[in-house]
């Protein structure tokens, strides 16, 4: 597993396959090896690059006390990108990895030649109920890892029980558990919310959410951000929070398409 030194701290990430980068940016709690059921798929036709978040994997862990939210990880997508000089790529991105990679097409939107954004945060007209919950969870009274995840991943595929494994052990440790609550008290921060700039994303998108995901709702998020995001296709799985998991071949059947079409188009685009 190849490890960057970034001005943040050491990234360890995954990387497999030739051509095209393709980003793949896991969710909270989460590691790289949350794509292990489609990854091999997306390496025959792409560089596929899949770092661990601060606090999770084998990256660095943020120190006690620091403020860790999805500002903080994007900064450190961007000093990613930066250290390997990646030219323009595609992104996949997950829960928060769905809020950085769409806050990186808004912000740097030459640099995003398609988005898959799968169940991504940012998109929540928050209620009293809402930031209750996102409360209790940035708190010591936040419902483990393991609890949590085994509510919101409905299918218990190989990739899913590694993922819940994960959960009651790794991301159960004390700087894991700091950096998961830390993330949550940052789900109901303004800056965590781009419905404000999503009409600004001119990258292709397609939106993937899950029927059965009792975090994000696909009806309420999920048709929210195809409003928002012009041209954004929005495609619904019988799955939870993490369709590539949990239904891979129906989430590649998607992708897989999309991801050519993008690729095919930004090289005509360039020439």
């Amino acid at each position: 597993m190849p490890i960057v030194t970034l001005p943040s701290g050491d990234l360890h990430y995954l990387e497999s396959g030739r051509g095209t980068p393709l980003v793949l940016l896991h969710a909270n709690p989460g590691d790289s090896r949350d794509f292990d059921a489609i990854l091999p798929a997306l390496a025959s036709d792409y560089r596929v690059l899949a770092p661990d978040w601060p606090g999770y994997g084998r990256s660095w862990r943020p120190a006690a006390g620091m403020t860790v939210n999805a500002g903080f990880f994007y900064k450190v997508f961007r000093e990613f990108l930066d250290a390997l000089a990646l030219p323009p790529a595609l992104l996949i991105g997950n829960s928060l990895g769905g809020n950085v990679a769409a806050r990186h097409a808004i912000e740097t939107p030459a640099s995003v030649r398609g988005l898959v954004l799968v169940s991504p945060g940012g998109f929540t007209r928050h209620t009293p109920v809402t930031r209750a919950f996102c409360r209790l969870q940035g708190s010591r009274f936040a419902l483990s890892p393991r609890v949590f995840a085994g509510c919101y991943l409905m299918h218990r595929t190989p990739t899913v029980l590694a993922m819940l494994e994960r959960a009651a052990t790794s991301q159960a440790a004390a700087a894991s558990l700091a950096v998961n609550r830390s993330v949550w008290r940052g789900f109901i921060d303004p800056e965590h919310d781009l419905r404000s700039r999503a009409a600004s994303i001119g990258a292709p998108t397609l939106l993937v959410f899950g029927a059965r995901d009792p975090v994000i709702s696909a009806r309420r998020d999920g048709r929210l951000a195809a409003e928002l995001i012009p041209r954004a296709k929005l495609v619904v799985m019988p799955s939870g929070h993490a369709p590539f998991a949990e239904t891979p071949d129906a989430f590649l059947a998607e992708v897989l398409p999309f991801l050519a079409r993008c690729t095919t188009a930004g090289d005509r685009h360039e020439g």
